[in-house]
């Protein structure tokens, strides 16, 4: 069962993820990535600040998930696991955290614009 757990977490992870960076192309989606960048952002920055800069409840859940499977010496950022998982390369952290930054400020400026943008006027 926690091989199932664990197959549902890197789902819903890749999920958020996905739908943080790109929510904001659909226009039915727009409000809702807002709300999930805000939130995340929350994570990140208010939780960060109890559990570590970056905390993510999802991450936690996995890794604990994780260690009961035997799985050890798992990196802070789930973005890091994967990367290194998917190409078999050991990414510097410092450079994932980074690039991580990046998109979710590049996604959150682009979501906030599009959300407060006035829609076209079709004549």
């Amino acid at each position: 069962m926690l091989h199932v757990f664990d197959i549902l977490l890197h789902l819903a992870h890749l999920s958020l993820i996905s739908f943080n960076l790109f929510g904001w192309l659909f226009r039915r989606t727009r409000l809702a990535n807002l709300v999930c960048l805000l939130l995340t952002g929350m994570s990140w920055f208010a939780l960060g600040q109890i559990y570590g800069l970056g905390y993510c409840p999802l991450t936690d859940w996995q890794w604990q998930v994780k260690l009961k499977l035997g799985e050890y010496d798992l990196p802070n950022s789930y973005i890091k696991y994967i990367a290194d998982r998917l190409t078999g390369m050991e990414f510097d952290a410092g450079m994932i955290d980074a690039v991580t930054a990046i998109s979710y400020f590049a996604a959150l400026i682009v979501s906030v614009m599009v959300n407060i943008r006035k829609p076209a006027v079709n004549k």
